[in-house]
């Protein structure tokens, strides 16, 4: 299986940032992690901070790999365009957010992308990439 994992702004900054939200282990260490967890999958992995070069790794990927697990960060609640893009690619996206969007600032309760995507995992740290994994795996 192939999956690609798109995180958005902000998250390259993981283990640095906000630790008491996003813990402090980096996105890198957590990856190794996974690709050591999941032999069978094969992982790809893109961050940036540019909404453009989000849709473009999107196009992509969307009509390749056999799964997109796509951590927006705050583009999650102003990209139309990123939304768009979920939807007009043909592989299937989970959406991921490490904490609880819902239990944040008010504005952080709306996703534009979550209509466009197969499921939305929120609030597990960054074991909601594992289950995102899992959700591909065991559909």
């Amino acid at each position: 299986m192939n999956l690609v994992i798109i995180n958005g702004p902000n998250l390259n900054l993981l283990g640095k940032r906000e630790t008491e939200i996003y813990g402090d282990l980096s996105f890198e260490d957590f990856l190794t992690r996974l690709k050591i967890k999941y032999k069978s999958v094969t992982i790809d992995y893109f961050q940036s901070n540019v909404e453009g070069e989000i849709i473009n790794k999107l196009h992509q990927s969307g009509f390749s790999s056999e799964g997109i697990i796509l951590n927006a960060g705050a583009y999650t609640h102003t990209s139309v365009a990123i939304a768009d893009a979920v939807a007009a690619i043909t592989t299937p996206v989970v959406e991921v957010h490490i904490s609880n969007i819902f239990a944040r600032e008010d504005f952080r309760h709306v996703s534009f992308l979550g209509k466009n995507c197969a499921g939305s995992i929120s609030g597990f740290g960054l074991q909601g990439y594992e289950l995102a994994i899992q959700s591909f795996l065991f559909k």
